[in-house]
């Protein structure tokens, strides 16, 4: 169904620093690229939330009735120690360190990071391709740069001119820096440097004798440089000028701007249209960190083998935590935000069911399509997720009130109802319930939970107070909750 027509969607463009409405370049056709992870350890849960906050983005361009063409790389290859163009290859080191061939890390990794996201019910990419895929384009923009006099070669290496770039461009339009700033505040070039000027970055590195990852070029063996893949990925798949390029807030600057720099060089012209950035996730208030211990898996989150939780979470509850804060913020993650989470994912989880038993009337008193609208605006608001939240709240209300005859709806008030609240809860926040993953043991539970109100019901038919008050407080104390109504006992897991 196509809905972007009718919808006023504003993005957040890093680029400009303003909300501007989205107007992508093919009418009904749209092309993102997001920086994927290097895949040498575990993804954190900082990144998790980077790409659970561009899957929600995915999944609303998707709802509008876009066909998105959604490329993430996997960076297996060039991503150095120091995040420029000193120290190790990350995964070169890690290979060492555990005796392992490189590409064994990779592919270790690789699956982790596909597993982990596939917990959290993200959507797989339409392209997700690899440095090491593309060696022979990343020569060839190598080339191009050259020819149009921005880079330079250096015994067997090749570095971006910045100056020489920035003669013609503007170097540090993304992150507001000044190049006579950043030249201002270097430290002395050590006389032993390859550069031309520190500013300058690598666009290919000589490989040194013990470098395992390597390949040849026409200036002798090396590897690309990090920030190179990027540009040569997306504009492979997604065009010289593509939609929207997104990623952390800290691949800002360097990495970004370098994009920037290489796609003006090589193409003469600015690369992306939109630039969105997810920001931060901390740790009870500090920093994740993994050389101070203040840090945490996602499987430690869902097992609960951690020492900062008091109960394991399941991935649908983290999902929905990160949704409560909008993508461009810091989100601070401590016990009782996610205790406090899983609540409201639960008060909604019910609201859902509840639907189902919704009686209508030939008259409604409740404004169904002014809450549809909101909804939409919250998202048209540069996908502002936890407004969208709110007025789920607010949705449920509606349905709680309509339930207990307070509100009256007609049938038509109840299917709209209903198909926003699964249009925005399932397919654009991708949350999942245990209703609508039909899993085994939800199976196994409503099986086991129906003999116990059952057994109650008899107790209470029986007069048999103290056996009914029994079975209520002792689920209570499990963490399920008995609610007795018109229609019939229901449950909630807390």
């Amino acid at each position: 169904m196509v809905r972007y027509q009718d919808q006023k969607l504003q993005l957040y463009n890093s680029l400009t620093g303003e909300k501007e409405i989205f107007k992508s370049i093919n009418e009904g056709l749209v092309g993102m690229y997001v920086c994927g992870p290097t895949v040498y350890s575990n993804v954190h849960l900082g990144n998790c939330r980077t790409f659970i906050s561009f899957d929600m983005i995915y999944r609303y361009l998707q709802h509008l009735g876009y066909k998105v063409r959604y490329v993430r790389n996997i960076t297996d290859a060039g991503h150095l120690t120091d995040d420029a163009d000193e120290g190790e290859d990350k995964i070169s080191k890690k290979a060492r360190v555990e005796k392992l061939e490189p590409m064994e890390i990779v592919q270790q990794y690789t699956l982790d990071f596909h597993n982990v996201l596939n917990k959290f019910n993200n959507l797989p990419p339409n392209i997700e391709p690899t440095a090491t895929g593309h060696i022979v384009e990343q020569i060839e923009i190598i080339k191009t740069i050259i020819d149009n006099g921005y880079a330079y070669e250096r015994n067997g290496s090749i570095y971006f001119n910045v100056l020489k770039f920035n003669e013609d461009h503007e170097y540090g339009k993304l992150s507001g820096r000044k190049l006579e700033d950043m030249i201002a505040n270097t430290r002395a070039l050590d006389a032993q440097s390859e550069k031309d000027n520190p500013q300058d970055f690598a666009l290919w590195k000589k490989a040194s004798p013990a470098h395992i990852m390597r390949w040849p070029s026409p200036w002798g063996d090396g590897f690309p440089g990090w920030h190179l893949e990027c540009t040569v990925m997306s504009s492979k798949y997604l065009g010289e000028t593509f939609d929207i390029h997104g990623g952390g807030m800290d691949l800002k600057f360097p990495h970004h701007e370098c994009e920037i720099a290489q796609g003006e060089a090589a193409h003469g012209h600015s690369p992306v249209n939109y630039w969105l950035h997810a920001n931060m996730l901390t740790l009870n208030g500090k920093k994740m960190s993994k050389s101070t211990g203040n840090s945490i898996l996602p499987e430690e989150l869902f097992t609960g083998d951690n020492d900062f939780m008091e109960k394991a979470f399941s991935p649908s509850v983290v999902r929905f935590f990160m949704m409560q804060a909008h993508y461009r913020s810091v989100l601070d993650f401590s016990n009782d935000a996610i205790l406090a989470a899983e609540k409201g994912f639960n008060r909604l989880s019910e609201a859902i069911k509840t639907i189902a038993d919704l009686t209508s009337s030939k008259e409604g008193s409740i404004d169904v399509p002014a809450w549809v609208e909101r909804c939409y605006a919250a998202m048209n608001d540069d996908f502002n997720s936890p407004i969208l939240i709110a007025e789920l709240f607010e949705g449920a209300k509606m349905i709680h009130a309509v339930k207990e005859g307070k509100q009256t709806a007609t049938a038509a008030d109840i299917e709209l109802i209903k198909e926003t609240f699964n249009a925005f809860f399932y397919d654009v926040l991708g949350l999942e319930t245990s209703s609508k993953t039909g899993s085994t043991d939800s199976k196994h539970l409503d099986g086991a939970m129906q003999l116990i109100i059952d057994l109650r019901t008899q107790a209470r038919a029986n007069k048999d107070w103290a056996t009914s008050d029994q079975i209520r407080d002792q689920l209570v104390a499990a963490g399920i909750q008995l609610k007795d109504g018109a229609d019939g006992t229901t449950y909630t897991v807390k």
